[in-house]
């Protein structure tokens, strides 16, 4: 991918530009990209600068080398046993990161390009859209680990798949294919292992050219909204069309449907 990129090879998050969209790349290969406190904090702060750059309109997360991400490093765990407080610094980290992707306004897609294993699943899963190679191994073991999901799996699972069908992924951790996956609602699509990324860009550049602030309330609104009474959601979604009517966009997409031309959306 061409373009501005920031982040030295062995830099945990790799970040690339491409005009208005934002590549960010674990970088971890070594490790199967493998989570870590300087994973986690580095990209929410990649998440929190790609958010306020006001040019980038949709943000791609993928894994370097042959996997997205295998989750913890159960390696360092054991080589390592943390302290109280730096265990709820990691955990703090991973939510946060998590809940960035899934409340910031811009859209992100996962290129879910190899294995995405426990936190790896979770941040495919906490992205709007998901990309996934029909080979790709994916899994939830925490609990079959003797630990726990985190990245709020709690609801980004059921919101795709209902409560049994979560409750079964989680309570047994079997592996299941990206093909498998799509087929279940998990993800959006699965692909071959070359294409991923490309589709992922594809979908990526498609968002890039829809109106920013309508995208933003639809990310806001939909799924959360299916935890709110019927009255709430009806006036959430009330209050974001009162809002959206009142800006330049709006005025741009009316113009552009009757002069029969693609909309130039500034976020305005």
């Amino acid at each position: 991918m061409g373009g501005s990129g920031r982040g030295a090879p062995s830099e945990p998050v790799l970040s690339t530009r491409d005009g208005a969209l934002l590549t960010l790349t674990l970088n971890r290969p070594h490790r199967l990209n493998a989570v870590s406190l300087p994973l986690y904090e580095r990209l929410a702060a990649e998440l929190e600068r790609g958010e306020a750059d006001r040019g980038i309109r949709c943000m791609i997360l993928t894994g370097s080398g042959r996997a997205f991400c295998a989750g913890a490093d159960l390696k360092a765990h054991r080589d390592r046993p943390q302290s109280p407080g730096e265990r709820r610094r990691y955990i703090e980290a991973a939510q946060r990161a998590n809940r960035l992707i899934q409340t910031i306004g811009t859209p992100v897609v996962a290129a879910v390009n190899g294995h995405a294993i426990g936190a790896g699943l979770e941040l495919a899963l906490s992205a709007d859209f998901a990309i996934v190679a029909e080979d790709a191994k994916l899994r939830l073991p925490e609990v079959a680990l003797g630990t726990f999901v985190g990245g709020g799996v709690v609801y980004t699972l059921a919101e795709r798949v209902g409560v049994l069908k979560a409750r079964e992924i989680v309570c047994l951790g079997d592996f299941f294919s990206g093909a498998e996956a799509a087929a279940m609602g998990v993800v959006s699509r699965a692909v071959p292992a070359t294409e991923v990324l490309a589709e992922a860009t594809r979908l990526a550049r498609r968002l890039t050219r829809r109106a920013p602030i309508s995208l933003a309330a639809a990310k806001r609104l939909i799924g959360p909204a299916a935890r709110l009474s019927r009255e709430e959601a009806l006036e959430r979604e009330h209050a974001a069309l009162e809002q959206i009517f009142g800006t330049a966009d709006w005025r741009e997409g009316l113009a552009a449907f009757h002069e029969k031309r693609s909309p130039r959306y500034r976020g305005e």
